[in-house]
């Protein structure tokens, strides 16, 4: 199934340069990797965003939330299997915190007041959520969502979701790294080279140098 693409203005709902710090963070313990797993809307865009953020050393455009005989690209446009396109962010915490990763996804990664779409695309495969890992993300997504609703960041309620995380499975090869490889995909043209603009205008101080 061919993705239509339609001109979408983050621009309209997103107000970046104001945007909340979270009041509630996950303090960095030692060194390694972490991961988070997001969903919000297609996960080409999601994805570009997170590989131009500091201390983010690795995304995987994938699916998550139906299971492992179900995760392929025709299947889960279905809008059916419980999956929603995904990216597993693997992260460097002493460099980015969970909380400025998840100001990244609600500032300017995509539009968490739109319930089961994003943009011009439509079905629960594109719904807004966040797969925390442990007990501590969980914590900080659930209470940074209540910060911005209740600081009225937004016009519209927030909707994403705060699941716990059961499985993460890689997209096909061709999704991958897609902006990167298709920079002039009308799609890409559109709906989310505007988020890289406002990820480097916005909030120039979680991008990579």
């Amino acid at each position: 199934m061919l993705k239509q693409f339609l001109l979408f203005s983050i621009a309209a709902t997103l107000t970046a340069g104001n945007f909340p710090d979270p009041a509630t963070d996950v303090t960095a313990a030692g060194k390694g990797k972490e991961k988070a797993v997001f969903s919000g809307g297609c996960f080409w865009g999601v994805d570009a965003v997170f590989k131009h953020v500091k201390g983010v050393t690795n995304v995987v455009s994938g699916y998550s939330g139906g299971s492992k005989s179900t995760a392929e690209y025709e299947t889960v446009s279905t809008g059916t299997t419980g999956h929603a396109e995904s990216v597993e962010v693997m992260f460097d915490p002493s460099q980015v915190t969970y909380g400025q990763l998840l100001k990244v996804f609600f500032a300017v990664a995509h539009d968490p007041t739109e319930l089961n779409r994003q943009g011009p695309d439509t079905g629960t495969q594109y719904r807004s959520s966040i797969f925390y890992m442990n007990e501590d993300q969980k914590r900080v997504a659930e209470a940074y969502i209540q910060q911005l609703d209740a600081a009225h960041v937004f016009k519209r309620p927030i909707v994403t979701k705060v699941v716990q995380f059961q499985a993460f499975y890689p997209a096909e090869a061709y999704h991958q790294n897609f902006l990167e490889r298709n920079p002039t995909y009308p799609y890409i043209v559109y709906n989310d080279l505007p988020k890289l603009e406002a990820l480097k205008k916005q909030l120039p101080e979680l991008c990579k140098r």
